[in-house]
C-alpha cells in the first residue's frame, strides 16, 4: 500500500458500547512513535463506564440470539465480518499504522488480511466442536455439553493491535460469548473500527464492546463479577497481576500469553548460511523486535559463528528506518521514547556486566523526536547478564557459542521463560532431539515465526503463560463443560 499523510486519517477516539461510540469526560494524549507527536486524545473509562460495558455485554449475551442461534448462522455473521475487514483495508491499514509500530506496507499486506482470516478460521469452528457421549452402564446415558461462559474480558497489547485483538475476540465470539475488549492505551483506535464493522456484519450490538484506558481499566474488567473469563497478552509481570485479580474475584479462568526470551540454535551442518542469517535477522528486527516470540538469543556452533554473525550484521545495515506511513520503511520505531530508554538501559548495563556491542547499541541519531533504535548485536554474554536473562522487547540480539548438542541445550534453557525456540540444522535426528528436549511452547525447525497456520496453537511454558491462543484449544477455552448422566430405565423417577 502506498504512503499516506497521517493528517488524513480519521481517528475514532471513543469507547464502543452497545453498538455505539461513547465518549467519556477524562482523556489522555496519544503519541505517534514515528515522530513523537500527539495526534489524538483518548477517552478513558472510569469504573462506572466499565460496569456499563460489561452489563451491556451481559444483556446482549442473555437477550440477543447470539449464543442461541445455530452455530452455522453465527459463523455466517463472522465470515461477513471478515469480508468487511478485508474490504476496508484502505481505512484500517492507515489507522493501524499511523500511531503504532506497524509500517503501512506490513499493515496492509499482513496485519489486515491476517486479522480477517483469523476471524474466518474461528467462525468455521462454531459447529466443529461440542460435547461427547460417554460410555456408561446399560440403562444410562452419559454425555458432556459445552456452553459459552457469558462475557469474556479481553486485554490486548500494543505491538500488533488488530491481530492480537482478533486472537482474543474471534474464538470467544465464535463460541457464543460476548466480549469486552480493552486495547492498549498506546494503540487504541483500530479496534474501534473493527467493532464498527462487526455491527455492519450483523453481529448484535453489545456482543463486542471496546473500553479504553490504562491498567486500572484492565483491573476493573478482571474484577467485575459479570466477567466469567479473562484472556490477556502482555508481560509476565502484568500477567501475574491479572491472574491474582481473577483469583480474588471469583476464581475466573485465564488465558495468558506472556513474555519470552527465545533461543535460536544454529548448528554447523546448515547448508545455506545466508538463508539462515536472513531468517535470524528477521526474527529479531521484525516490528523492531517488539514481538513476544522474537528470537533474541542466538546460540551458534563455534565453527560458523563469525561468518553467521557477520552476515546478520550486514543485513541489519540494510534496514530503512522511517515513519510508519512511508511505504519504504522496513525498520519500525520503538513504541515510545520511554520504552526506547528502557531498552538502551538494558543494553548499557549488559555492557557494564561484561558484554560487548558488536553493532548498534544506541538510538538512531538522525531521529530527534521519534523512537528508533539501531539493530544491535551483543557478544561475550551469558545468562548472568541482564540482556540475556530479561526480555528486552527491542531489536537486540545476544550471541553465545557452543560446541556440542548438550552445550546448546544447556544454553537454551532459561530459568523463567519458555515461549518459543528455533532450531536450524540439516540433521533430522538432531532436530527431533532438540524438539523433544527444548522447554518451549513452540519450536520452529528450519524456519522462525508464525505463518497462516491458524490451526497450530501458540502459548508458552513456565513464566511465558497459561493456555493457548489460536487453534482448537483457543476455541475450547471459551466454553465451559457440563457433565450429564441420565437414567432411562423403566423405574419411576
Amino acid at each position: 500500500m502506498a504512503s499516506f499523510n497521517p493528517k488524513d486519517v480519521r481517528i475514532p477516539n471513543s469507547h464502543f458500547i452497545g453498538g455505539k461510540a461513547i465518549n467519556s469526560r477524562e482523556t489522555i494524549d496519544v503519541w505517534r512513535p514515528s515522530d513523537g507527536q500527539v495526534y489524538a486524545s483518548l477517552s478513558i473509562a472510569d469504573s462506572n463506564l466499565v460496569d456499563q460495558a460489561v452489563e451491556n455485554a451481559w444483556q446482549a449475551f442473555k437477550q440477543s440470539d447470539w449464543a442461541s442461534r445455530s452455530p452455522r448462522d453465527r459463523a455466517k455473521a463472522m465470515k461477513r465480518w471478515a469480508a468487511l475487514i478485508e474490504a476496508d483495508v484502505n481505512t484500517l491499514a492507515p489507522l493501524e499504522a499511523v500511531g503504532s509500530t506497524r509500517p503501512i506496507a506490513a499493515a496492509a499486506q499482513w496485519d489486515i488480511p491476517f486479522c480477517a482470516e483469523g476471524i474466518r478460521f474461528f467462525a468455521e469452528y462454531a459447529d466443529k466442536c461440542g460435547g461427547e457421549v460417554i460410555p456408561t452402564a446399560n440403562g444410562s446415558l452419559g454425555m458432556t455439553i459445552t456452553e459459552p461462559y457469558g462475557v469474556i474480558g479481553a486485554i490486548a497489547p500494543w505491538n500488533f493491535p488488530l491481530v492480537m485483538a482478533s486472537w482474543k475476540v474471534a474464538p470467544a465470539m465464535a463460541a457464543g460469548n460476548a466480549v469486552v475488549l480493552k486495547p492498549s492505551e498506546m494503540t487504541p483506535f483500530s479496534v474501534v473500527r473493527l467493532a464498527e464493522l462487526a455491527i455492519e456484519a450483523g453481529i448484535p450490538p453489545g456482543i463486542f464492546n471496546v473500553v479504553q484506558g490504562d491498567g486500572r481499566v484492565g483491573d476493573a474488567i478482571c474484577r467485575h463479577p459479570r466477567i466469567s473469563k479473562v484472556t490477556f497478552t502482555g508481560s509476565t509481570k502484568t500477567g501475574a497481576l491479572i491472574m491474582a485479580a481473577c483469583a480474588q474475584t471469583g476464581t475466573k479462568p485465564v488465558t495468558l500469553e506472556l513474555g519470552g526470551k527465545s533461543p535460536q540454535l544454529v548448528f554447523d551442518d546448515i547448508k545455506n548460511i545466508d538463508k539462515v542469517a536472513r531468517r535470524i535477522a528477521g526474527a529479531i528486527t521484525t516490528n523492531a523486535g517488539q514481538v513476544c516470540v522474537a528470537g533474541s538469543r542466538l546460540l551458534v556452533q563455534k565453527g560458523i559463528a563469525d561468518q553467521l554473525v557477520t552476515r546478520i550484521s550486514e543485513l541489519f545495515s540494510e534496514l530503512v528506518s522511517g515513519p510508519t506511513w512511508q511505504d519504504s520503511t522496513t525498520l519500525s520505531p520503538i513504541i515510545s521514547t520511554r520504552e526506547l530508554e528502557r531498552i538502551d538501559g538494558v543494553v548499557q548495563r549488559t555492557v557494564q556486566q561484561g558484554g560487548e556491542i558488536l553493532v548498534g547499541g544506541c538510538r538512531l541519531p538522525e531521529q530527534d523526536q521519534s523512537a528508533f533504535y539501531q539493530p544491535t548485536i551483543l557478544t561475550k554474554v551469558n545468562m548472568g547478564m541482564e540482556g540475556v536473562r530479561d526480555e528486552i522487547f527491542g531489536p537486540v540480539l545476544c550471541v553465545e557459542t557452543f560446541e556440542t548438542d548438550d552445550d546448546a541445550l544447556q544454553l537454551a534453557c532459561h530459568p523463567s521463560y519458555g515461549l518459543s525456540a528455533g532450531v536450524h540444522t540439516a540433521d533430522l535426528n538432531r532436530a527431533m532431539r532438540m524438539v523433544n528436549e527444548l522447554e518451549a511452547g513452540t519450536v520452529w525447525v528450519n524456519r522462525y515465526g508464525r505463518s497462516w497456520d491458524f490451526a497450530i496453537p501458540t502459548g508458552g511454558f513456565k513464566g511465558s503463560g497459561i493456555g493457548k491462543d489460536l487453534g482448537r484449544y483457543a476455541y475450547e477455552a471459551n466454553q465451559k463443560v457440563k457433565s450429564v448422566l441420565i437414567d432411562f430405565t423403566n423405574d419411576e423417577a
